[in-house]
């Protein structure tokens, strides 16, 4: 039988080294950095995240904007013509 990964039956390797003893800084990497530097790699770190991203062809963006205008153009409609039934039956029912 087989542990699932993760399970506490099983200790992870670095839990098991003889050095996990000493002491751990706050902070982490971050407490090294000042703000600038920090700044820097979250700009940098947004610009490579935008270089990953699949942008869609000009075909593409047409087609997606279309179909969002048609959608609301149907969303204005629709509550229009509920806001129009319920003012009638508001009339109707108060006088």
């Amino acid at each position: 039988m087989t542990d699932a990964v993760g399970s506490i039956d099983m200790p992870d390797a670095q839990d098991e080294a003889p050095d996990s003893k000493k002491k751990a800084r706050k902070g982490g990497k971050r407490a090294k950095k000042g703000p600038l530097k920090r700044l820097a790699l979250f700009y940098r770190q947004i610009v490579a995240e935008l270089r990953k991203v699949v942008w869609p062809s000009r075909s593409q963006l047409t087609t997606y904007t279309t179909v969002v205008i048609i959608f609301v153009v149907i969303m204005i409609g629709l509550v229009t013509l509920i806001d129009y039934g319920l003012s009638n039956a508001a009339k109707y029912v108060f006088g």
